[in-house]
């Protein structure tokens, strides 16, 4: 068994083309979850149950001020814009500084006639970004009726 691959390169943390190619990275242009690969991309767990859908984002480091969900038109986009800088004062000499800005904007098609969206809720802790899109009181199952026999 092996737990790590072999290189050959002279680049080691670099990955050869025929790497990338055979694992799917170059060909799979319809990969949904973006968690595996260097992206800024979060990946997201969608749930469906009974009263509503629910999707989880990971987002660990942001800040709630940091996103902005819009829906429009049967399309829910959450979307965020991050800069980790720190500060230094004025008199520093870097030898090294590293910093970095990002964003990234998932879009998901949300059918109408499924979802409340006059009521749709979002919270962010512990970096997740939880969406709630309640389902229409119309389509939620409803309890099994006994009928009794006259």
């Amino acid at each position: 068994m092996t737990l790590a691959r072999l290189s050959n390169n002279w680049f080691p943390s670099t990955p050869s083309l025929f790497d990338r190619f055979f694992d799917g990275d170059l060909t799979d242009l319809n990969r949904t979850n973006y968690s595996d690969i260097n992206t800024t991309m979060p990946a997201v767990n969608i749930t469906d149950n009974e009263d509503e859908f629910l999707i989880e984002l990971a987002a660990p480091g942001l800040k709630k001020n940091d996103f902005k969900i819009d829906y429009d038109n049967g399309r829910l986009t959450i979307s965020a814009e991050f800069n980790k800088e720190s500060k230094q004062n004025n008199d520093d000499k870097f030898t090294r500084r590293e910093f970095s800005y990002g964003s990234f904007q998932r879009s998901f098609t949300v059918a109408k006639e499924l979802v409340d969206t006059e009521k749709i809720a979002a919270s962010y802790k512990d970096g997740i970004l939880n969406v709630v899109l309640p389902k229409r009181d119309e389509l939620k199952p409803k309890p099994v009726k006994q009928i009794k026999i006259a």
